[in-house]
């Protein structure tokens, strides 16, 4: 390289290192997470996640199908939210405290956690409206596309590896256990079916390398038909009444860790 050479290339690569040292850090858990949602509770259904996540923004593509379809001839309400705070696993049968063969949502508490980040069709997306039945999916199959804000919990969850999407909603013709047990008083209301408030899919958020889609939970054993035709369910803790015309809901709140 001659002296001309030189005395170009010296500025250039001043100038290159000041631009890199004013540009902003990148956070921890910056990246692209993913799962594809394993099966809980004899469930058919399949689903799976993406979230491209900057700084406290995440774009979020959710694609579920095959979950249960209605209920009083409407839309069967099904709510998802990303847990953590625990081991960042999705339950086994083994997590079966009762041996009732349906894992309930305290069943799998121990695994992925409380409620961080509600995974809403609109609006707000914190654990506050991890009850909202109105913005959860409808129907056997549904896609979530939107941009949303994390909180702190949720980024350090994501940073740590124990951030875990689950599915809520069992169907009763597939659900495991025998019509007993799933009609039986939930471990969130106990006057409402257990098998409505139950973990339905799973799946730990891990990032991705070279497009790769980590797989989820596992499924918990035999479909078992019932009999049951439960008028009233409860979906993360809120009671959910369901009127046979029309099929209007009326949702009244209560904590619970769903």
């Amino acid at each position: 390289m001659n002296k001309k050479m030189r005395f170009l290339a010296v500025p250039a690569l001043a100038l290159s290192t000041v631009a890199m040292a004013g540009a902003p850090a990148m956070a921890a858990h910056d990246g692209t997470y993913s799962s594809t949602l394993g099966q809980l509770n004899g469930t058919t259904g399949s689903g799976t996640i993406t979230l491209d996540v900057t700084g406290d923004q995440a774009k979020v593509k959710l694609q579920v199908s095959g979950l249960a379809e209605t209920f009083m001839d409407a839309p069967y309400p099904h709510v998802q939210h990303i847990h953590g705070g625990a081991q960042g696993t999705c339950p086994t049968p083994a997590d079966d405290a009762n041996g009732d063969g349906i894992l309930s949502t305290t069943d799998g508490a121990a695994s992925y956690g409380g409620i961080l980040t509600t995974l809403t069709t609109s609006g707000a997306t914190t654990p506050a409206e991890g009850l909202n039945l109105a913005l959860g999916g409808q129907g056997g199959s549904y896609t979530i596309d939107r941009t949303i804000t994390l909180d702190e919990a949720t980024q350090k969850a994501l940073a740590a590896g124990t951030a875990v999407v689950v599915v809520h909603g069992l169907d009763p013709a597939t659900a495991t256990g025998t019509a007993e047990a799933f009609s039986a008083p939930s471990d969130l209301e106990p006057s409402l079916p257990l098998g409505a408030t139950s973990p339905a899919l799973c799946g730990t958020l891990v990032e991705s390398q070279m497009g790769d889609m980590p797989a989820g939970g596992a499924d918990t054993g035999v479909a078992q038909e019932t009999g049951s035709n439960t008028a009233m369910l409860a979906l993360g803790g809120g009671l959910l009444l369901a009127a046979a015309a029309g099929g209007t809901y009326v949702v009244r709140r209560r904590s619970a860790d769903v």
